[in-house]
């Protein structure tokens, strides 16, 4: 009989021990596409993220989304006994996932190189605020924070007023792309290599967004310029930002290259900024752009959202309107797409989180089961798997090593 296959990753087991978003979001990415991940919590605490907002009454909000797809057991690894049990759970499994602080694992005795005589194949994901070396590995690390040492915060808002940073954890959420990304390529090397060696893939999380300045890096090299915050594309593209309509509605155009402002200036019924020098290419739209921007605001300002999407869309002008979350949840894309999708919870009984992303052709990922109650899977994996004894099981958790 055919293994049933819920996503390309079936078959890869994962370890995570990491808590809050950044490392356990990489982790739930994998595991929707069909990796089974047992998440290691503190017993009777769990993951710090299970007392992170929004709530609704006391049943944290982020949790279902964060956390489905996942295995939870409890398991103390500071004592010597959930050492020793941790070490037999490393035994099982393809990958570990953590994010304590540098050092922290070592102190523990349960560094790489202890975890490699228990699994020479393992795979050991690493996310801290700085990475594992560097002056700075010791320091606590968060998102926000990252983002503001990463250089991300230092560009946005308005020249006049103070940096602000993103309302929610975007570093986390990247930091976790690059967690599932860089995990399974160690896997795929470790697969397709004849030795089948396991590695350690590390990463801080200030990295992940520094990664994406290269026009930032390679500006301030070589003309020493020190680019300051402003509220849209800078210095990128002209025209681009946000516009409002005439009903006092928003949107968001961007003219990237010279084929889609071309395009826009049709639309507009302004074809003589074509022959134009100072408007004709993007670089001189951008030595002109306050003028460019002028044209370009006042004519959005002539017709309605409804209006100016209608016809933009008809020219190919890339634009959308500036969506709230309710704008989404009524919106026939995100539905067609399957964007939201909703899932089981044990007290609010249905709950609305984010559908599976990449789509497969072949091997569709899939939300296989809820988000988990802490510990709700320690006799599965200690006791069938492990092949601990119901007393065994018994014991530990009266010592609160489970």
């Amino acid at each position: 009989m055919s293994k049933v296959n819920y996503g390309p990753l079936t078959g890869v087991r994962i370890l995570d021990v990491s808590t809050m978003i950044a490392a356990p979001f990489g982790a739930t990415l994998l595991a929707d596409l069909g990796a089974e991940v047992i998440k290691v919590e503190i017993p009777g605490k769990g993951d710090t993220l299970r007392t992170v907002g929004p709530w609704k009454g006391t049943e944290p909000l982020r949790w279902p989304g964060l956390a489905r797809n996942k295995k939870s057991v409890t398991l103390d690894i500071r004592t010597e006994e959930g050492r020793a049990l941790f070490k037999k759970l490393i035994s099982t499994v393809d990958i570990l996932i953590e994010n304590f602080r540098p050092g922290t694992l070592e102190k523990w005795n349960l560094g790489y190189e202890e975890l490699k005589k228990a699994n020479p194949k393992l795979i050991m994901t690493r996310v801290s605020g700085y990475g594992q070396t560097g002056p700075y590995r010791e320091k606590a690390g968060f998102g926000t924070p990252g983002t503001a040492f990463s250089g991300h915060t230092y560009l946005q808002g308005y020249s006049d007023r103070p940096p602000v940073s993103p309302s929610y954890s975007l570093l986390d959420y990247i930091t976790g792309v690059y967690v599932a990304f860089s995990t399974v390529s160690a896997l795929f090397y470790r697969e397709t290599n004849e030795e089948g060696e396991g590695q350690i893939v590390e990463m801080g999380l200030y990295e992940s967004i520094f990664r994406m300045m290269e026009f930032l890096i390679a500006e301030y090299d070589q003309t020493g310029k020190v680019r300051e915050r402003s509220p849209g594309l800078a210095g990128h593209s002209s025209p681009a930002g946000t516009y409002e309509t005439k009903d006092g509605k928003y949107v968001v155009l961007v003219t990237s290259t010279d084929s889609t402002f071309n395009r826009l200036a049709e639309a507009m019924e302004r074809t003589d900024m074509l022959e134009d020098p100072r408007y004709y290419t993007n670089s001189e739209r951008l030595k002109n752009d306050s003028e460019v921007q002028e044209i370009v605001s006042g004519w959005i300002r002539t017709h309605t959202q409804k209006e100016l999407m209608e016809k933009l869309d008809s020219f190919g002008v890339p634009v959308s309107p500036i969506y709230s979350i309710e704008d989404i949840f009524n919106d026939p894309q995100y539905k067609e797409r399957q964007n939201i999708v909703e899932v089981e919870h044990p007290r609010l009984g249905k709950i609305k989180v984010p559908g599976v992303v990449p789509k497969f052709s072949s091997t569709p990922g899939a939300i296989r089961h809820r988000a988990p109650e802490l510990g709700e899977h320690n006799e599965e994996i200690f006791g069938e798997a492990l092949g601990l004894s119901a007393e065994e099981l018994s014991s530990l958790k009266e010592k609160g090593v489970i």
